[in-house]
């Protein structure tokens, strides 16, 4: 998987190199050299997924578009790029959150003093943007320096519908290290940076550890059994896990109990959420919140394994739901709290999801409604089921069934990773176009993911089979399965999500959704199970860091509000 994108990103950065030399070949003094060539980036190649220092020296005066997130020097917060004006001689330097999973990185470079530059399409990369002439004639929106947000810092940006002129472009190859110590089939293409898919992998792997341990209330080393609800010792004893996780991160933990009335009037006991903030360092009114639900779907009816399906109802493990949810949340949370940001950023583990989104429901209604009246929830970010999809690409040839000694039904050739997006008010149109946007434009560059990318709206199956069922999708939600609609319902808040195979996995919601059984389903011609499944959590922990740092600096509100 991805090999076709990377050649095509050296062939760019390949034709960047020649391009540089157009001219040379006649009389020096009777050609103009490319203004591009009047630049030099150091270091002469990136390493994707860190923050690195990059300086850019001018040979003559110049401006440079840097089209990337990066660290404001002082302030320590995140900015969507910039505009910048280097003179003669000058050397500018930027802290820049290197694309992970590209192999190229490109700057725009004109005249001095410009001030606007051309944009790509949201879900094409710079690559085919630059390949289909769109520098030479732009064709879609620009970007406009205005002023910084606060004296003395890099100019900002804002978005208009022109196109602008032609500008000259400058590719610098970006190089992804393996983790070390650990092989391609292991998860190491996908196991260094800032976050990565085998430290999200590492946090699935210990929540679900099957190792006997007597002493634990599921008798396991990992945290299994966790039905929320009904004074739950195993699910007590893993959400204080939880609780001192995000201690060690230095956050500020908050446990929120609460009590459910079923339909008969009784009053039930729920277990809890937990919630680490961190305050905004300029808008701590403002929360930004990132969410995954911890409870497992309760054991209600469980079935002998040799019976096939449909089996009982009911999980002891649920890696797939949702402990593939909570272990990005945990591998986020990590980084993030390490970085500055204006607004507060909250990341939260939700309990009673099966049972109807109840803790997210009384989160949203009670705590920030009720009792915290002066917040606004910007944006929210929600892992539910994700990690079975694309890239896996499981057919039904040789395989013998689930691990747990069951039969498979009939499976389709491949099913979508998808990023689901709401509010939703109709479905042949777009409602949330900012936020459509802004997954489209991370997902095609960043993350590599532009042909195999699909924007889809009307009924999904349809049209994800009109699209020739695209291995990744951004569509908006009018039903919404999870957290998320708690905050699209009670807060009017625009959400984002990311998943995949649900009610094709044939053990959703069931005993046999283990780790092993989710590697098993990713296996393909292409790539081992775990390979295939480190690589899916890699790219949806990185979209879901990168779209939190975007959305801090510019919040997507709901257009209907």
């Amino acid at each position: 998987m991805g090999a076709s994108r990377s050649v095509y990103a050296l062939s760019f950065a390949m034709l960047l190199m020649f391009a540089g030399l157009g001219g040379c070949f006649g009389n020096e003094n009777d050609v103009q050299k490319p203004l591009a060539d009047s630049i030099t980036v150091m270091p002469s190649s990136f390493t994707g997924g860190i923050l690195q220092v990059v300086s850019i020296q001018a040979k003559e005066d110049v401006s440079v578009f840097v089209p990337y997130l990066f660290k404001q020097s002082d302030s320590g917060l995140f900015q969507n790029g910039t505009i910048v004006d280097i003179d003669s001689g000058e050397v500018v330097e930027l802290e820049i959150l290197i694309p992970p999973r590209t192999a190229l990185a490109v700057f725009l470079v004109g005249e001095s003093g410009r001030d606007v530059f051309p944009l790509r399409k949201a879900n094409e990369s710079w690559g085919e943007w630059y390949d289909r002439g769109g520098h030479e004639k732009p064709d879609q929106g620009s970007v406009v320096k205005v002023l910084p947000e606060y004296e003395g810092g890099m100019p900002w940006l804002e978005h208009q519908n022109s196109s602008g002129s032609a500008a000259e472009v400058k590719g610098i190859g970006v190089h992804r290290p393996m983790a070390s110590g650990v092989d391609t089939e292991d998860g190491g293409s996908h196991g260094t940076g800032l976050v990565n898919g085998l430290e999200t992998w590492n946090w699935l792997n210990r929540i679900t550890d099957p190792t006997p341990s007597p002493l634990s209330p599921d008798g396991m080393q990992g945290y299994h059994d966790r039905w929320a609800g009904q004074g739950n010792i195993a699910y007590e004893e893993a959400a204080l896990f939880i609780r001192d996780e995000l201690e060690s991160y230095g956050l500020d933990v908050q446990i929120h109990r609460y009590s459910f009335t079923d339909t008969n009037g009784a009053t039930n006991p729920e277990a809890y959420n937990v919630c680490g903030f961190k305050e905004g360092a300029t808008v701590p009114d403002e929360w930004l919140v990132f969410g995954a639900h911890f409870d497992i779907a309760p054991l209600i009816a469980p079935t002998a394994p040799d019976l096939g399906t449909p089996r009982g109802y009911g999980t002891f493990t649920g890696a797939y739901d949702n402990t593939a949810g909570t272990s990005m949340v945990l591998s986020v949370a990590d980084a993030m709290s390490e970085l500055e940001t204006r607004r507060t950023m909250v990341f939260c583990f939700w309990s009673g999801e099966e049972g109807g989104k109840r803790g997210s429901n009384y989160w949203t209604e009670h705590y920030v409604k009720e009792e915290h009246p002066e917040v606004t929830v910007t944006n929210y970010v929600n892992l539910d089921m994700a990690g079975v999809n694309w890239p896996g690409n499981m057919t039904p040839s040789d395989r013998v069934g689930p691990t747990d000694g069951g039969s498979y039904p009939a499976v389709k050739d491949h099913w979508p990773l998808r990023v689901y997006i709401g509010p939703d008010e109709n479905e042949s149109e777009i409602s949330q176009p900012g936020m459509v946007w802004l997954s489209a434009w991370i997902g095609a560059d960043a993350l590599a993911l532009s042909q195999d990318l699909a924007i889809l709206n009307g009924e999904l199956k349809q049209a994800w089979a009109d699209s020739g069922q695209a291995g990744v999708i951004i569509n908006e939600a009018s039903t919404a399965r999870s957290d998320h609609a708690s905050f699209q319902d009670n807060l009017g808040t625009v959400t984002a999500g990311f998943g995949g195979l649900v009610d094709g996995y044939d053990c959703y919601h069931q005993t046999c959704d283990s780790l092993e059984e989710m590697e098993y389903w990713m296996e393909n011609d292409e790539g081992a199970g775990r390979e295939n499944l480190v690589d899916s959590l890699d790219i949806i922990t990185w979209w879901a860091t990168m779209m939190f740092l975007h959305l801090d600096a510019e919040p997507v509100l709901n257009v209907y509000l």
